[in-house]
């Protein structure tokens, strides 16, 4: 499922990154990696608060769509 569907709490695997190829490279420098984990924190304003990496980072939930957990 797309990390934008995942609800706050959550500890999720991240199985696949899409996306044209400088998307995925963007999210990939974020720590978006297959096989890393991702915490969702927060939603505010329709964008997500997530933990990766010992980070928080906000992102676009177009953007967390692309990321599937």
């Amino acid at each position: 499922m797309p990390l934008s569907m995942a609800k706050e709490g959550e500890v999720r695997l991240i199985r696949k990154v899409g996306g044209k190829p400088e998307v995925k490279q963007f999210l990939e420098s974020l720590g978006f990696v297959v096989g890393g984990t991702v915490t969702v924190i927060n939603e505010i304003a329709g964008n997500l608060i997530v933990n990766i990496k010992n980070s928080r980072v906000a992102i676009s939930r177009e953007m967390a769509g692309k990321i599937l957990v």
